[in-house]
């Protein structure tokens, strides 16, 4: 009997770790990284504040960027479980970095209490901006504002970037920042580490293919199998440009050492439509890299420089907008028309899993628009172009080289690969209550 007894004891102890364990991973298999969507504003014809906020909710999108502060949208958003990531146009940034009493003048009218706020960002892609004077106005802005919170406040401060900050990232072991930028970068980058802060940057694969408009390119940059590419001095394989462009940017933080500061994607996407000269401009690859994406981030696979960690993602946008200037395709990045219906589904819907979770959604190699331009025809192999190139704020684009990854043979995770778990866990709970019932 006391034999016995020990082993059912042991096996109880056994069932308790298996249990702990098994809800680690359960919870791994059915929590998600925060989906966001960006909100721009270059139009005449968005839905009102009411019907735009009635479709957030309907989604599993938990986090919306605001380009500048929107109060009709914030106070029909009031109660939800969305939070925000506030902008301060760049315009602002001068007044803001010349006096405190102004920056908490703008806080005060501008920082909402009725919904979550994350993170403010002091201006877009302001070191890119062509506007030499914003750079040494970008920290004391910052730190304004900072001071400007609330006592005890979580919001973090922070500004966006675009991937044109790199000086390198092919491979992206190799990715590091222009030595040009550091006056203004490096001081930016001690502000984030001291407080917290997230480093944020807007990647468009997109901007890549268009410039390297071989299909083996676009389905390295729409999470397709691919050969992959290989980084020799990391050792690492890179399935799809996200991850890659994501890596180089990991590498040039902990490069200057900032191993500590997080990366928030404050912008990617595809555009549905383009002129005849845009390559790949489709709904069809919209939809693959837009759904494949948000499959990857749910997946919480992680890249190969940080597996198992996911990134919170903003993608652009909520809506196309008609009046903004340039080619076609930017005016054709919005995930939902002014009606709000779906351009293309991609699985946002409660509920809903991403059409890509039982395997990865397919593209379209020739875009229906016509063939692509002589200026875009192939660049070497393991080579990418990406820009930047700012959707949200409509500037100049400005072309910087990178590199790539795809978790390539894998379909990515079922939405509901927790469900066997669930089950396992349940049986081995059974099993633990009749070992110490004993």
């Amino acid at each position: 009997m006391g034999g016995r007894r020990w082993q059912l004891d042991d096996a109880a102890v056994i069932f308790r770790l298996l249990l702990l364990h098994g809800a680690f991973l359960f919870q791994l298999a059915t929590s998600q990284s925060f989906i966001g969507v960006n909100y721009g504003t270059i139009a005449d014809n968005l839905p009102p504040a009411a019907s735009t906020a009635s479709l957030l909710t309907s989604t599993s999108i938990g986090k919306l960027r605001l380009y500048e502060p929107q109060p009709d949208l914030v106070a029909a958003l009031a109660g939800s479980d969305i939070s925000i990531l506030l902008g301060v146009p760049n315009s602002d940034v001068p007044g803001l970095a010349a006096s405190p009493a102004a920056a908490a003048s703008w806080a005060a009218a501008n920082i909402p209490t009725t919904v979550s706020v994350s993170a403010i960002s002091v201006g877009n892609e302001l070191l890119n901006s062509g506007d030499p004077t914003l750079g040494p106005q970008l920290l004391p802005a910052m730190q304004n504002l900072l001071a400007a919170l609330p006592a005890g406040s979580t919001t973090k401060v922070s500004t966006v970037h675009s991937m044109a900050v790199l000086a390198a990232s092919d491979p992206p072991s190799s990715g590091a920042f222009h030595p040009d930028l550091a006056g203004s970068l490096d001081p930016v980058l001690d502000f984030l580490r001291q407080n917290g802060s997230p480093f944020m940057i807007n990647p468009y694969p997109y901007f890549a293919y268009a410039s390297d408009t071989r299909d083996e390119t676009l389905a390295f940059c729409l999470f397709q199998p691919n050969p992959g590419r290989a980084d020799a001095a990391s050792g690492l394989t890179y399935m799809n440009m996200f991850d890659a462009q994501l890596d180089a940017v990991r590498a040039a933080l902990d490069g200057k050492g900032y191993a500590g500061v997080d990366i928030v994607i404050a912008e990617t996407g595809w555009p549905y439509r383009g002129d005849a000269d845009e390559a790949g401009a489709t709904p069809d690859n919209a939809r693959a890299y837009n759904g494949n994406l948000v499959a990857h981030l749910r997946s919480q696979v992680g890249t190969p420089r940080t597996p198992g960690r996911s990134v919170d993602t903003y993608l652009f946008a909520l809506y196309d907008e008609d009046l903004k200037p340039g080619p076609v395709s930017e005016r054709s990045f919005g995930l939902y028309q002014a009606d709000l219906t779906a351009n293309y589904d991609i699985g946002l819907a409660k509920g809903s899993a991403s059409p890509s979770t039982s395997g990865q959604i397919g593209v379209t190699a020739a875009p229906a628009q016509g063939a692509p331009q002589a200026t875009r025809g192939a660049t070497p192999a393991g080579y990418c172009v990406t820009t930047g190139s700012v959707p949200g704020d409509a500037q100049q684009v400005q072309q910087q080289s990178s590199s790539c990854y795809v978790p390539g043979t894998a379909a990515p995770p079922r939405a509901d690969a927790g469900v066997p778990l669930l089950v396992l866990f349940g049986v081995l709970l059974g099993l633990a209550m009749v070992a110490e019932s004993r």
